[in-house]
């Protein structure tokens, strides 16, 4: 265990229960002051759950926390905020319709106090600048690159003189780039003294950044803290995952946990792709409510090939996948799938003709929580032989549940609502609905966000397979790691067009700068 000359945060005998998961079990740990550390772990391991408890948010069954020697009461924001902890999370908390400058004061002091725009917006300039944040305070939260918003998180985070500042997965909505930026921005943090603490679960950041590294696996302390100086990637993929020999590839090991080298990355060989199953020509959108319009975007999926789609979030992914669902209206273009134009069609129509979705969301989008098992599996029958057929519930509960032990979910009966699976079991259903042997085009929206190992192995050979059998797999994920490791090609979108498209060997800095428009 690495150790300092003070320590800023000491977690003991820390354990939370949600319901019968333990989510943390008896973790003791103390981070040194001064000092950049990382937290790392697959999801489910208790990173997060472990993040707020340290920052009062979550009172635990069990334990306490330190700060600076002193304990503080659990499960109060007020007093962790006041001893000196302050934390950054992943979803950004800041209101999208305030100014920078309101949104500063708002997150500041959480009240509507009055003030004066002109002495308020020159006051948080100056914050601003001194931490190196280039943003001009008028501008709307909702209006600013996906960095820069978090950049003003921070910044509003540090107003309290925090003495430890922790960061929740902050490199999941970047390009690699503003991961540079957010590094070097740390780095001028602990220069000042403040101790950082960063939920990670990439390998290749952890060494870029940290001083030492702590490792939690199944709510459990695996490791650490330990200097990064004496571990490698190997050590720590073996502490993070645990054994994988049965799951596991070596490259899919690297690219869950971010290990794999960042140029010129070369997994499997790419796959011949057969002919087209997908050709979208010239296809633009209007302004859609779930992210910038499409301008002329020519995209094609070929039999048997998987086309991942890069980019930071909010930059046309979503409204490419409501455009070939026809949920975005068009206002120019065609799209073509299994030599059928279908530009027109609606949503059904072109599920008869082979168009399957795995959508962003699985609880809001893919799935009704409050419904049956078999209810949620048979809508594909509904939508292929429209309601007005008679169905049979006993029949279509039998089917479903062959479906579902053949896909591997745990479940204890066809009735059970959808809303009692987990994450990687509701994963599963929606796979066993999509993923049928008429499927062409398969569409798998963020298919492993929030899954573990386990799962995401899963939903990896399943995708897979099907490319085998001859489907064609749009594969939209924020996770390089992911694209670089089952693509056998990567476009990349940018504010609702295409920007690049790349072929094996990957590059992560050529892609990258396509993802930022820094190579035009």
């Amino acid at each position: 265990m690495t150790t300092g000359t003070a320590t800023a945060l000491a977690c003991r005998d820390v354990s939370v229960n949600f319901g019968p998961v333990a989510a943390l079990a008896d973790v003791s740990v103390n981070f040194a002051e001064g000092m950049i550390h990382a937290v790392v772990g697959q999801n489910g391991a208790g990173k997060t759950t472990f993040a707020r408890v340290a920052a009062g948010i979550v009172r635990p069954d069990k334990g306490g926390v330190e700060i600076a020697g002193r304990e503080v009461p659990v499960g109060h924001v007020g007093q962790a905020r006041a001893a000196g902890i302050e934390i950054v999370h992943q979803s950004f908390a800041l209101p999208p319709s305030f100014t920078v400058a309101e949104a500063m004061e708002f997150g500041a002091n959480g009240s509507g106090s009055l003030y004066t725009r002109r002495d308020l917006e020159r006051r948080w300039t100056r914050h601003l600048e001194s931490l190196g944040v280039r943003v001009k305070p008028r501008e709307r939260i909702r209006d600013l690159p996906v960095e820069t918003q978090q950049a003003v998180e921070i910044a509003r985070a540090l107003v309290t003189d925090a003495r430890v500042l922790i960061l929740d997965e902050p490199t999941a909505v970047l390009s690699p780039s503003g991961i540079d930026n957010l590094f070097e921005r740390l780095k001028v943090m602990q220069a000042n003294g403040v101790t950082v603490i960063l939920i990670l679960h990439k390998i290749r950041e952890v060494l870029a950044i940290a001083d030492t590294v702590t490792v939690l696996r199944g709510g459990k302390l695996v490791e650490g803290p330990t200097s990064t100086a004496e571990v490698d990637a190997a050590r720590l993929a073996a502490s993070i995952i645990g054994s994988t020999d049965d799951i596991l590839s070596e490259t899919d090991r690297d690219a869950l946990v971010g290990a794999a080298e960042d140029e010129g990355k070369e997994t499997e060989p790419a796959h011949h792709a057969g002919p087209a199953i997908l050709d979208m020509r010239g296809v633009s959108t209007r302004p859609d409510p779930e992210g910038p319009a499409l301008e002329n975007v020519a995209l094609t999926v070929g039999r048997g090939e998987i086309v991942g789609i890069a980019g930071v979030e909010g930059n046309g992914q979503r409204t490419l996948v409501r455009a070939l669902s026809h949920l975005a209206d068009l206002t120019g273009g065609t799209i073509t799938l299994s030599g059928v134009e279908v530009t027109h069609h609606p949503l059904s129509a072109r599920r008869a003709n082979g168009l399957r979705v795995i959508p962003f969301e699985r609880n809001s989008e893919g799935l009704s929580l409050s419904s049956a098992l078999w209810e949620n599996w048979s809508a594909r029958a509904l939508l292929r032989d429209g309601v007005l057929k008679l169905i049979s519930p006993a029949r279509l509960r039998r089917a479903c549940t062959a479906a579902l032990q053949v896909w591997d979910v745990r479940f204890n009966s066809p009735n059970q609502p959808a809303g009692s699976l987990s994450g990687g079991n509701a994963q599963k259903l929606i796979l066993a609905r999509e993923v049928d042997d008429e499927a062409t085009l398969i569409i798998a929206a963020q298919p492993t966000r929030g899954l573990d190992v386990g799962a995401t192995a899963f939903v990896w050979r399943s995708l897979r397979e099907a490319r085998d059998r001859g489907c064609g797999i749009l594969l939209i994920s924020s996770d390089l790691d992911e694209l670089f490791d089952i693509s056998d090609r990567i476009v990349v979108m940018l504010s609702g067009r295409i920007n690049g498209e790349f072929s094996h060997p990957y590059h992560l800095g050529e892609i990258g700068a396509a993802m930022t428009g820094a190579d035009r």
